[in-house]
This record gives structure tokens, C-alpha cells and sequence, in this order.
């Protein structure tokens, strides 16, 4: 879903620069880099609290701001990238059915998936709460998705923006096709050891891949 779909990290990276004006101090990618230590989620607002107060800058008040600022700019920000609609329209109307699995809380999936008009082309949206509470590269969550769409592995897709968290469970793993969302790739993503059936420079190739008109 984030940075296959939409563009989520720049979204995220505009919200941090919208908290660091607030704040009035700071930096931008520092607060950023807050997101990435594996200490608190992805998500977890922790991340801005414990930036706050390495500037020496936390009160209650600045902290609730700055959570309110950048889950509003970061939502406002998240836009489909161009031709993914038409492209899942493209495939719902040839009969495929298609699920999100992510690691993303639910309520934050459905926001903006609902945010970007997105959420009806989709029979299920998967998150780490409704299975195991593991993530990606843990394949757990895609196990749960393709048993909610009755799809055999062999025939069925993975379309993600990591080679690590996307791309080798859902192929080495699990024996599906993949397809690397390189556009998307914000990390390294030349990973030897892990490659992808198709290298996606856009959304919209698939429905070349798949043979289908758009």
C-alpha cells in the first residue's frame, strides 16, 4: 500500500518539516530519522516525543501540536500515483481480485485508502492486528490475505515497494509472482540474494504484464 500506491514517505517527510516549523527548531530529516531506529512503530508518535525532548523543547501541549500537525499534513498529502486507479479498475473489471496487506494500524489503511479513493477496489485490507500482530517479512498477514480471496499462492501476485518486507515472502516464501514496485523504493533496493519475477517503473505496467486493456 504506502510507496506502491502512494507516495507515503514524502508525504511523512513534508509532515516532519510542518512540526519542525511549528517547533519553531529542529530539523526535518533528523525528526524523520526518528521514524527509521526501530525503537517505537513506524508510526508511533513516541518518535516525535522523544525528539521533542532531545531538543529539550517537550511540553504536554507542543507534543499534542505536533502529533495533530503531522498526522493532518501527512493524510492531506497522500495521493495516488498517476494511472493506479485506472489501473485497478483495469483489474477488478477483468475479474481479478485484489487485497492490500500492510503494516500500516488499521485505522491509518483505511484513512488513506479512503483518503485516496482507493478502498473500494479492494474485497479485503489486511493489517498486523487481524492476524498474528507479525510484520512483514513475516508472512503471515499475506497467508491470511490469500486465504480471504480463496487464491492459491502459484496464482496469485505480490506488489511491493521492498524487496525485503514484500518481495521475498511473498515469492521465496510463499511461491507467488512478484512484482517490485522499484518506483516506490525509497530504501536500497539492491538486495543480491533477492529478485523479483517483474520490475515495475510505474503502476501501470501490470496490466501489460497480465496482458489486460486499459
Amino acid at each position: 500500500m504506502d510507496n506502491t500506491l502512494f507516495d507515503l514517505i514524502g508525504a511523512k517527510r513534508e509532515a516532519c518539516r510542518c512540526v519542525v516549523d511549528y517547533l519553531g527548531t529542529g530539523d526535518p530529516e533528523s525528526l524523520f530519522s526518528q521514524f527509521l531506529r526501530g525503537i517505537h512503530g513506524f508510526e508511533d508518535h513516541e518518535n516525535i516525543r522523544d525528539y521533542l525532548e532531545s531538543l529539550g523543547v517537550y511540553e504536554e501541549r507542543a507534543f499534542e501540536v505536533c502529533c495533530r500537525t503531522y498526522e493532518d499534513v501527512k493524510l492531506s498529502l497522500v495521493e495516488a500515483y498517476p494511472g493506479v486507479e485506472e489501473t485497478l479498475r483495469c483489474l477488478r473489471d477483468a475479474g481479478i481480485a485484489l487485497a492490500v496487506v500492510t503494516d500500516a494500524e488499521s485505522s491509518q489503511a483505511h484513512r488513506r485508502l479512503e483518503k485516496t479513493g482507493l478502498i473500494d477496489y479492494f474485497e479485503t485490507v489486511v493489517t498486523p492486528p487481524e492476524v498474528s500482530g507479525r510484520r512483514k517479512p513475516e508472512p503471515d498477514s499475506l497467508v491470511y490475505a490469500l486465504r480471504r480471496l480463496d487464491a492459491a499462492p502459484a496464482r496469485a501476485m505480490m506488489v511491493g515497494d521492498s524487496l525485503v518486507r514484500d518481495i521475498a515472502p511473498g515469492g521465496r516464501d510463499l511461491g507467488m509472482v512478484t512484482a517490485f514496485a522499484a518506483y516506490g523504493d525509497w530504501r536500497d533496493g539492491s538486495v543480491a540474494e533477492i529478485t523479483a519475477d517483474i520490475v515495475l517503473a510505474e503502476f501501470g505496467e501490470l496490466t501489460d504484464h497480465l496482458a489486460l486493456r486499459r
